[in-house]
């Protein structure tokens, strides 16, 4: 692994951490009435573009850090989804 390589890694560690706050605040209360449904839809999609373009080019910062964030804002679409409120 290179030093690009591992500047990639930071940046998607650091751009994918900052959900884990909302996924947790959003569980804890059991309410995404402030989430909106639409911006995560996009950036979810958003996002799953990212990691195929990762997987096509065969990189590993761009798959993993897509990878976990598809991770974390499915969960909230699926919050936002269950709980309505």
């Amino acid at each position: 692994m290179n030093a690009i390589q591992i500047l990639g890694l930071l940046a998607g560690s650091c751009t994918t951490v900052a959900f884990i706050p909302q996924v947790m605040k959003t569980w804890r209360s059991r309410s995404a009435k402030d989430l909106s449904l639409g911006m995560f839809s996009i950036f979810s999609l958003g996002v799953l573009l990212w990691l195929t373009y990762g997987l096509l080019i065969r990189d590993v910062p761009v798959i993993v850090a897509n990878l976990v964030t598809l991770v974390l804002a499915s969960i909230l679409l699926v919050f936002k989804l269950r709980w309505k409120n």
